[in-house]
């Protein structure tokens, strides 16, 4: 085909026209001048940032008539066949394909030869993930020991496959994502050379879809000037890429900042009606609150949040007024909502239902703020004027007090009419201190008090009464007594063993079988058929 796609055409061909790639580039150009260039060489980072690319001007820097240079010409016959694919001496294996054990073995018998007019014999190995175990293992000695004339150069997004064998005999070179302001300058200069009239919301939109990517960005700015006529508008972008306009998402945040739910539902009606997808609009959503957070955090985010000024600027307005903890919150449940979007049969009724939850979500006030309302309301207390607590009715409880110039005598009253008042006084005092105490006496009655003892009648299970008689028990009883009374009191069980409602029934139905084992109509059925009984059910 005669037309070249963007990413092929403005494919960079020195080191210099790598993009956000300078660290790599820096150190890749001086190696090549002091000589210092390893024989095995690993590139790893996100699709579309330049592995191959930096791999293929590597090759040619090494291979160049006048290198190795950190300049290639471009314009001898090697570094021409290498931009062209076609050289003897530098070969691209795709990883993908060429993974067997196999494979591996040719290339250790082809690295034997000397290169056919080039300087050195590169292998690139695209994708070197894919390679198998056995794969790998038969490289291990060839990759740590090659012949003067060889130089492995691996590609891969995913490094943490790779064996560590494979890892510690390479010089590995991590790729970044590229910024999003790099990247629309990168697209802005392009369009230029291609004579292309396109808006920076456009280019901005690309971008952000591109996730970092050149090559993601470059094939759908191909794409969507392909599909337009005249200039290139956000209008055309966001139709063309099928994506989700940025208003949505602001509008979607101001209702639920403002507790809009009837907008929520409208605003999703629409992206729906759209045709738009609800788990993509969903995962925007959770970034564009993810940013609102940021930004509400701190003040300088240009390097944390990839987005235009003029977004900034709207999403600091909309938080002017919004606490940070409430945004938090707002974050927290859209984002352990996930599951529930991603995984439902209906995505649309799963966010409506988040939204709306977020919507009714009240700001929850902070710690520091909790802390300073109850130190006002402590100063306000010990400043307030103090307010006596009024006299409970002693006399409601049988006791008498008596004052003296020395010390007040508390001298109980003995009236056996008020024993009740006075045996619910004591199990208030029991519940509060031993609580386990008021359990065994639950069903007990005070049925006489005199001078220096009372007597307490219990009708309790087996088990309560025999827990009331330890020594323990008795000692904690004796003590709220005393204590209630202002002098020492000798108490007095009468016990009434209630039996358990359960064991009581048991022995019902024990009675029942046996009356029934016993009747003569049984009898006579057992002798008549000669039969045995095997069980006995009571309806």
């Amino acid at each position: 085909m005669s037309y070249l796609v963007f990413a092929r055409k403005y494919r960079p061909q020195t080191f210099d026209d790598i993009i956000c790639q300078n660290h790599i580039t820096q150190t890749l150009k001086n190696a090549i001048s002091l000589n210092r260039v390893p024989h095995g060489v690993l590139f790893s980072g996100p699709r579309g940032t330049g592995k191959t690319t930096i791999a293929r001007i590597l090759a040619k820097a090494m291979n160049c008539k006048f290198g190795p240079t950190p300049n290639p010409c471009n314009e001898c016959s090697s570094c021409v066949e290498i931009t062209a694919s076609h050289s003897v001496d530098v070969f691209e294996i795709d990883g993908a394909s060429n993974n067997g054990v196999e494979h591996i073995r040719d290339l250790r018998e082809n690295i034997k030869y000397m290169p056919a007019h080039s300087r050195y014999k590169i292998y690139i190995i695209d994708e070197v993930h894919m390679l198998s175990i056995a794969a790998f293992n038969a490289l291990l000695k060839t990759l740590e020991e090659p012949p003067s004339h060889i130089m492995f150069i691996f590609a891969t997004t995913e490094p943490h496959k790779i064996p560590i064998t494979i890892l510690s005999r390479c010089q590995r070179y991590d790729l970044r994502r590229v910024d999003m302001g790099t990247l629309v300058k990168h697209m802005g200069n392009i369009c230029k050379k291609e004579e292309v009239k396109i808006s920076e919301e456009a280019l901005i939109t690309i971008a952000r879809e591109a996730s970092g990517g050149v090559r993601d960005a470059l094939s759908l700015l191909d794409q969507i000037i392909s599909c337009t006529d005249g200039a290139v508008s956000i209008e055309n972008a966001v139709q063309v890429l099928r994506i989700v306009d940025r208003k949505y998402l602001f509008e979607v945040s101001s209702a639920v900042l403002h507790g809009q739910s009837q907008q929520l539902i409208n605003i999703i009606d629409e992206i729906y009606n759209r045709g738009y997808d609800i788990k993509k609009f969903y995962s925007d959503i959770v970034e564009h609150f993810r940013n609102l957070l940021v930004l509400k955090i701190g003040s300088n985010v240009s390097k944390i949040i990839d987005i235009p000024s003029h977004e900034i600027d709207l999403m600091n307005e909309q938080i002017k007024n919004i606490p940070e903890i409430f945004l938090n919150q707002l974050f927290d449940i859209l984002f352990s909502g996930e599951t529930s979007v991603k995984y439902s049969s209906q995505p649309r009724i799963a966010l409506e239902v988040l939204l709306i939850r977020m919507c009714q979500t009240k700001g929850a006030l902070s710690v520091d703020l909790i802390i300073e309302k109850i130190d006002e309301l402590r100063k306000l207390f010990m400043t307030s004027p103090k307010i006596e607590a009024p006299k409970q009715n002693i006399e409601q409880i049988g006791i008498e007090v008596k004052k003296n110039t020395e010390q007040p005598i508390i001298e109980p009253i003995i009236n056996i009419k008020d024993t009740s008042v006075i045996w619910e006084k004591i199990l208030e005092k029991i519940r509060n201190k031993y609580p386990f105490l008021s359990a065994y006496l639950k069903n007990s009655t005070l049925k006489n008090i005199s001078d220096n003892d009372i007597e307490i009648e219990v009708n309790a299970t087996i088990f309560n009464v025999n827990m009331l008689r330890r020594e323990k028990t008795m000692d904690n009883l004796k003590e709220v007594c005393c204590d209630f009374f202002g002098k020492k009191i000798d108490i007095k069980l009468i016990t009434n063993v209630v039996e358990n409602a359960e064991i009581k029934k048991e022995k019902q139905n024990d009675e029942i079988k046996k009356s029934a084992l016993n009747h003569p109509i049984v009898n006579d059925v057992l002798e008549i058929f000669s039969g045995n009984i095997v069980d006995i059910k009571i309806l």
